[in-house]
């Protein structure tokens, strides 16, 4: 398996899509009334695919994957283009801190980031922060789904990162609050063509199984901290 999406609800896909293809500088490839899909690369194989499904009601619950854009030498300048697309100022609550909180159209908390050693050969997305209830054993978890690897990130932060070395580090941050409700974004990873069913897999570590997706090329779990993820079917052959 390997980490492939990141994926938002989205009242308006097209909308946020547009958005935050420009914020970031990737490229869309779908563009339809119920899904919008954009390509970042990381390198001139590796990627990260931006995905915004349309739902009726975006959860409400608290985000608990959010991006943090770099931003370094350059914080203002990025803060001002952001906010030239769409963006807006917010406050959740943040206080008095380096980095510069900003939401999206449809109101998805994101960060723009001060300069971090941690953070300067990322490119655009700096890192994606997960909430987690015992980060050792979650990055354990994806690194074993993801084929992403340990990293040495911001001090104390359990982190992990394409083995390529190129693009965000994964975070995970002892959370705030246990889970409720459903994330607004959340990731996909994707079987390889020699893989089968990875569910028993999955649960043994310590994965659980959702239900309401039957049907798709996907499956649908939660990591052991309740934060939901995808499993994708392996990608179609090539005629």
């Amino acid at each position: 398996m390997l980490l492939e999406n990141i994926v938002w609800d989205a009242r308006d896909p097209h909308r946020l899509g547009t958005f935050w293809a420009s914020a970031l500088g990737a490229e869309p490839f779908t563009d339809e009334p119920e899904g919008f899909e954009a390509r970042m690369m990381l390198t001139d194989e590796a990627f990260l695919d931006l995905c915004f499904q349309r739902v009726a009601e975006p959860s409400r619950s608290p985000a608990r994957l959010h991006l943090d854009l770099r931003g370094g030498a350059r914080q203002q300048e990025v803060v001002g283009r952001l906010l030239s697309l769409g963006a807006e100022h917010a406050d959740i609550g943040q206080g008095e801190v380096p980095w510069v909180v900003l939401a999206d159209p449809e109101g998805n908390a994101f960060c723009v980031m001060e300069e971090r050693a941690a953070y300067q050969a990322t490119g655009p997305v700096a890192a994606l922060p997960l909430d987690s209830a015992d980060p050792d054993r979650d990055a354990a978890f994806w690194a074993a789904i993801t084929g992403w690897v340990p990293w040495a990130g911001v001090d104390g932060v359990a982190t992990l990162r394409h083995p390529s070395g190129a693009g965000p580090l994964l975070e995970f941050c002892p959370e705030p609050e246990p889970k409720s409700g459903k994330n607004r974004v959340h990731l996909d990873v994707r079987r390889s063509a020699d893989e089968g069913d990875v569910t028993e897999r999955l649960v043994e570590m310590g994965a659980s199984t959702l239900s309401g997706y039957e049907g798709l090329p996907w499956r649908v779990f939660a990591d052991p901290s309740g934060n939901e993820f995808c499993v994708l079917d392996p990608p179609r052959q090539q005629a």
